[in-house]
Formats: structure tokens, sequence, C-alpha cells
């Protein structure tokens, strides 16, 4: 014999009194058989089927941006049409919903029945109860499927199928029983007290009451969370519930669990009657690049655009200034905030209830204590099981955030001892919160994160504790010295005001106590050479190059006993990066070996770590991190000017260390222009070069009657450093000797063109040993042209490049 809701179905065809199919969005009108949806009754449904999901909406068509009453889920397979049918009361079906559903008192009075693609896949049963209802649901088809039942938008509870058989079977049905009063539901059995003094009492077949509070004396509990504490109705009544963020785990105020996998930051609560309040959570990866926990906690409170920032280390910021706290009550914008050795709590109030946020640096609690129901908020604890890229907050994430990474799985994590020691949760002394907090939200929270993560900075203690605060928080039932019991150590801020930079996160270090060590993400562009630090920067004649902090210590390696060659020349900290600096410039060269390769002028330093010059070998990290700067020779393009006018001075810049080339022309007589046979003086000046180190060198100049220093037509002056033995009239000053020279000739013009006479001189830079720059040239006789080569190689421009190894 077929149970009773298998032949219900079987006699759709013939028993129905309406019936329709489509393949898109349809309204269906079930004015015969209202259904009760949590406390609001419908006489229409809406049912849309799209590339992606499946709805069924009572007020309206499926809009992810609208709250509705729907429920949303994926499309089965081959799910291509619905019909429905509607049926009168049955026996068999009423004693089948008791039986299953034992908090449905009321009779049956009607069901209605969708069937997605008829017969062939599954079946939608909504149940009408009287004043309650249920919602039923079953398939054929092999597969799991999770159905969001939402309320207001939000979801307050799921259709969960998994079905390993072909048979038809009975899947899954849910109460959707409930009360509504000014548009917020209210689950059966629950006690609330308006805004008059006036509780509102959802009874237990789902009747809104009214009573006077005062007089009420009964003790009531609230079914919407795993998290709310039981009170007497003496006094106005008030419901208090807790959303934990720990880790990458979210566990929201009714008790299910979401983890974070990127680093962005998500909306935690929010409340549609306060729009310029939030509180945000912020995620970023420590060790592993695949795992991410809870950074910082920021609080928007008003409609100045004012943000409160609770970050670790017991840091506290509004906007970007720091806050001195302690434990009396500061209040900051409408927030008032406190600080202890336990962590930072900013406590909020707000029109229907009482906000607290605390924050240790790790772990996050969110209590909600007044009459209102966590149905009314938003965010990740008002539901966690909500779509995260809705409630991701783009303005406060950085660019990336959402990407995800794979690390190499930790062969040293013995996963079945950390589930172990998470489901001492279940155990003494936890076992007194056990019947107000489930503690499997935590425990799952726990093993997902521990049978990845080494428990490493407390991590192995951090879910305990957050379980055992959370029952505090509740109810202030302590969980007396539980850390001693299991190995902990007693609950306090972790990391207290020890402040680390963006790129580093505060852990244990290996001497007991804590240090900041780099993110995985920051430290990996570093791990695949071995480096310590950046590109050496070159600029305006100086050089610097900065060694990460936490980089550092990871080598065990003190900044503070690390020098260039010059042992008075160390690093400097900055305070808020973390980041060493070592500089020398080419005044203060800090020991810099200066040498000359090809094309370029080179500056050598090294950071290095000095040693006992009597110890012959060393067994600490030994530090030597070589880096230079170059001079780069003039451009193979020449500097030239019209002998006509005075002078020209180009500025020619060659890499970040940069110097000035000038060429100016003086005459023995203040002419308006050249005249012929007259005598002209040339300057070749270089500013910006160290004349210590480095001379400048004329090779060549030459004339030509066209702009162009290539011209056909060209009349040389100083050859191969040296003057011209055809012109006698060329005389060269001071070349090699320093960072100018000069030359002299006398002007002339080229035979058959009266246009202007164009120069051009090519310069040479060189490294000052032993006067080895001076050109050695021989006066020319009168029957001899002839001059010595310089002690110097003539090389090509080249490009500078700076480069540092460690």
């Amino acid at each position: 014999m077929l149970h009773p809701l298998i032949y219900l179905s079987a006699l759709s065809l013939l028993a129905g009194a309406a019936a329709e199919t489509i393949t898109t969005s349809l309204m269906l009108d079930t004015n015969l058989c209202p259904f009760t949806f949590y406390g609001q009754e419908y006489e229409q449904i809406y049912v849309n089927i799209s590339s992606e999901i499946f709805t069924i909406c009572f007020n309206g068509f499926y809009n992810p941006e609208t709250r509705q009453d729907c429920i949303v889920g994926p499309q089965l397979s081959a799910q291509r049409s619905v019909s429905f049918s509607y049926f009168p009361y049955n026996t068999g079906d009423e004693n089948f919903v008791h039986q299953h559903l034992p908090n449905i008192k009321s009779p049956l009075e009607c069901i209605v029945l969708l069937d997605v693609v008829y017969l062939l896949t599954g079946r939608f049963l909504l149940i009408n109860m009287g004043t309650q209802a249920a919602l039923f649901l079953r398939t054929h088809l092999l597969g799991s499927w999770v159905y969001d039942v939402k309320v207001n938008g939000d979801t307050v509870d799921k259709l969960n199928v998994t079905n390993t058989d072909s048979i038809y079977q009975y899947l899954t049905i849910i109460d959707t029983s409930g009360c509504r009063h000014s548009g917020v539901m209210y689950k059966p059995g629950t006690v609330v007290n308006s805004n008059t003094g006036t509780c509102l009492n959802c009874s237990d077949t789902a009747v809104l009451q009214t009573s006077d509070c005062m007089m009420d004396t009964t003790t009531t509990t609230s079914t919407t969370t795993s998290t709310t504490t039981t009170s007497t109705t003496s006094t106005p009544s008030t419901t208090t519930t807790t959303c934990t963020v720990t880790g990458p785990t979210v566990i929201d105020f009714h008790g299910q669990v979401n983890s974070i996998q990127d680093r962005c930051a998500y909306s935690l609560l929010s409340d549609p009657s306060v729009p310029n309040f939030q509180v945000l959570a912020n995620f970023q990866e420590r060790r592993r690049k695949d795992v991410s926990f809870l950074d910082s906690v920021t609080l928007t409170v008003d409609g100045s655009g004012v943000l409160i920032h609770l970050e670790q280390g017991g840091v506290v910021k509004l906007d970007d200034t720091v806050l001195t706290l302690n434990s009396s009550a500061q209040l900051v914008h409408g927030v008032e905030l406190s600080k202890n050795q336990s962590g930072v709590t900013a406590n909020i109030s707000l029109p229907n209830y009482t906000t607290s946020v605390f924050f240790d640096g790790y772990t996050a609690q969110i209590t909600l204590k007044g009459p209102g129901e966590p149905s009314l908020v938003s965010g990740l604890c008002g539901n966690s099981s909500r779509s995260l890229s809705e409630l991701r907050i783009s303005n406060y994430s950085v660019s990336g955030c959402e990407v995800l990474y794979n690390d190499t799985a930790d062969s040293t994590i013995d996963c079945t001892m950390e589930t172990e020691r998470c489901n001492l949760l279940k155990e003494a002394p936890f076992t007194a919160c056990n019947n107000l907090i489930d503690p499997q939200p935590y425990i799952t929270a726990c093993t997902d994160t521990l049978c990845k993560y080494p428990a490493v900075d407390g991590l192995d203690c951090q879910f305990l504790e957050a379980y055992a605060r959370a029952c505090s928080l509740l109810n202030n039932n302590t969980v007396e010295d539980w850390w001693s019991t299991i190995g902990c150590s007693p609950p306090q801020a972790f990391c207290q005001d020890r402040i680390c930079s963006a790129h580093e996160f505060c852990g244990d270090n290996t001497d007991g106590g804590t240090r900041c060590f780099c993110r995985a993400l920051f430290a990996d562009k570093y791990s695949s050479t071995g480096a310590l630090g950046d590109p050496a920067v070159c600029s305006k004649n100086s050089a610097s190059l900065d060694l990460v902090g936490c980089l550092l210590e990871d080598r065990n390696i003190d900044y503070s006993a690390l020098n260039l060659k010059n042992q008075t020349c160390r690093g400097q900290m900055d305070e808020l990066t973390h980041m060493v600096t070592f500089s020398f410039n080419s005044t203060n060269t800090c020991g810099a070996v200066v040498k000359a390769n090809n094309s370029q002028i080179i500056y050598e330093n090294t950071i290095m770590k000095q040693s006992s010059s009597s110890e012959v070998i060393s067994r600490k990290n030994q530090v030597y991190i070589d880096f230079s700067c170059f001079y780069i020779q003039p451009d193979i393009k020449s500097a030239s000017f019209r002998i006509k006018y005075s002078s020209v001075i180009p500025n020619i810049k060659f890499g970040p260390w940069d110097y000035t080339l000038t060429m100016k022309s003086y005459t023995d007589a203040a002419y308006t222009e050249v005249l012929l046979d007259q005598k002209i003086w040339v300057e070749i000046k270089t500013d910006g070069l160290d004349g210590r180190v480095i001379a400048v060198v004329t090779d060549f100049c030459w004339a030509t009657n066209e702009p162009s220093p290539n011209s056909t037509l060209r009349y040389d002056l100083i050859k191969n450093s040296c003057p011209n033995p055809a012109d006698q009239t060329v005389r060269v000053q001071g070349n090699g000797l320093g960072t100018s020279n000069y030359f002299s000739f006398n002007m002339f013009q080229f035979s058959g063109h009266s246009g202007d006479v164009y120069l051009h001189c090519k310069v040479q830079l060189c490294v000052k040993q032993n006067n080895n720059c001076v050109p050695d040239c021989v006066i020319p006789l009168r029957s001899r042209r002839s001059a010595r080569p310089p002690k110097y190689e003539h090389e090509a421009a080249a490009l500078i490049t700076m480069t540092w190894t460690n």
C-alpha cells in the first residue's frame, strides 16, 4: 500500500483543480489553499527557473537585491517546467506531518503541490496546517542539493537534500510556522518586549498574543538561535545573542558556520533602521597564503565617514589617530570604548538593542542585547550562509583580495590529534555551557582550521577560549579555570601592545615571547631568491638599500649589528614599516669602492656583520650584501651650439645618478657676433660629480656647417683628447684633471659657405687613479703631426643599471 503522501501525488493528475506548465516564470493563484509562511499568509506563488537557480517566492518574483520571502536553491537536473495542484484535508497526510514535526499541533487544511518536471524530477509540498505550516521536498534524482528558506531576505532555515536511491523517498520536511509583528518574524515559543512595555508572545501554535510584561511571570526561551539566553518576563523581556568571528570562521547568531577563504573586508553586522552603522571584519593571511584570519574590526558609526579601527596589539584608531584607552569607558562618536588585559570592547546603543563588540587581536565577539531579534540585522553575523560576494565590502578591501591561493599541505599536522583536542569542548569543564551554546560550530571551526594550519600562536587554545567567552557573554556563566585543565594560558589579549606593520602579524617567538612575522604573500616575493630586501635605489648621487625587518628576524639577524664598509654607517629602522635603510652618497661614501667598468663608473658598498678580527672561522650567521650605483658615460649624441651665440646648457641625465653637462663659449671682446680669426674659449663643465674620484675628459670636438653632428662637411679641433695637430690655433687646458676643462681656437668659416658654424664635443668620465685620466699629448712640430693615445679606453655609452646581491 502506498504511503498517503505518495498516494496523494499519484492522484494529482485526476484530482488537480488547476494545472499549468511553465518554462521560465509563473505566478500561481493559490487562493483555494492559502499558504502561511512564517506568520504571513499568501495566496500567490511566484516561480522562477533560470540557468542557475530555482526559486519559489510569495511576495513577487525573486530579486536578490530585495528582502523577500522565498525558497532559493539550485536547479534540479533536467528541470525545465513546473506544474501545480492543490488538495483538501487528508487524515493520512495530517498524521504524517504530526509524526515528523511534533511541534505542529494544529490540523491540516490543504496542500499545494509543485511538480518540478511533472512526476519526473522532484516535488515541493506547501502544507497548510491552519495557523501553522510545513514545507516538504522529495526527489528520485541522485545527488545533493541545499535550498535556502528566506524571510525578509535572510536565511532562517534550509532544505538539505541528499539522495542515494532512485526510488521516491521522504527526504526533508521543515516547520515554517511563525508570527509576524511590524514586519518582524518570530518563531513559536518566542516572547519579546515591545517598545510600549507590552509583551508579544508567539504561541506554540503560531498565534501572536499580547500581555502586560510586568504581570507575566512565565519563563520563555527563544528558539531562533542556539546562543539565546533564557529570561523571565517579570521585567521587560530581553534576549542576548552572540556572534563569534575567530580565525577564518564566522559563527553567526543562529549557530551557523561559514569560512572566509580570501583576504577581503566583510560586513559582520548592519541594521536597516540605522543606515550609518556597520561592523566590518578585515581578513588577512599569516604563515600560509591559503588560510586567512580575522585581522582587524572596523566600525562605521555616523554619517560623517568616521571610522573606528580595532587592530592587533590592542591598538584602537579613530580614522588614522591612535586613541589612548584604559578600563574606564571613553565615549567616541557615540561609541563607548574601553581596554583591559583581555582586549578592547566597543559598546553602541541602537534603537532596538545594545551592541557590544569585543576584540582581543585574533577573535571578535559581537553581542546583541534587547527585545530585537537577530533576524532584524544583516551581515555575516545575522546570516552567515548568505553569498559572500553580497557581503564583501570593496571600499575597504585591497585590490586583488579575492584571489585564492594553494599552498603545499603541511605534513607535520596530525589532524586526528587536533580533532581530539577540538572535541574537548564536549567534555568538562565546558559541559557547563553545552546546554546553553551548541559546541559543534566551534568544534567544526577548530578542526577545519587546525587540520590545515599549524597549531602555533596560541591557535590550539583560541577556539576553546572563544567558546568559553561566548558562554560568559550570554549569562555570565564563566567556565572556571578551563585553561589549566587543558594546558592553555589564562585568557588575555594576544600580543598586547606589540605593534606590527601592515605586511606583518604578531605571533609566538621561539624564545617564548612574541614578535612580528612577515605575512606569507609579502614574504613570497623574496623567498624564491632568498633575498632579505629590495633592490638598491639610486637617486641624486645617493644610494640606499632597504632590508625587511621581519625577514632579518626570521634568520636571527640583529639589524643594529649591521653596517656598511665604514662601520660608522649603520642602518636606520622605520618605526611604522620596520624596514631597515642603509645609505651613502658621493660626499659620504661610507667606504664605497669606486671602479670603472667599460661605460660605467661604479660605486660599490657592502652591508656586513662585523666579526672579531681574531676569528678564523665563525659558526654564526654571516651577512654580506653587496649593492652599487653607477654613473654612466655621456650619451653618444653630442652637445652643440651655434658659434654666433654665447652658450648652450643641455642637462643630460643618465639613470638615477645624474649630473649636468654644460658648454659655454667666451671671447676676448664683447662682440655681438663672432669675427673671423677671433679667439674663442670654450668651457666644458659638469655639476654633480665627485671631483675627488672622477674627471671629465674632452675626447673629440669638431665643427660642421649644419646642426647635425654627422654632417658630411666636418673640421676637427680635438681628436683623441688632444689638439688637432693640423690646426695650431687649438689649445687645450685642464683636460682630465677635474670636473671641467677648457680649449680655445681661432674662429673660421667653411670655404664656399656663408652660414653658421656648429661646434660639437664628446666627453668621457674617467676614474682618477695615478693621474691616468690626463691625455699624453705631444706638442706638434713643423715637420711632425702626431699624438700619443690616452691611457684609458674610449667606450660607447651604455644603459645604467642598479643591482644588489646577497
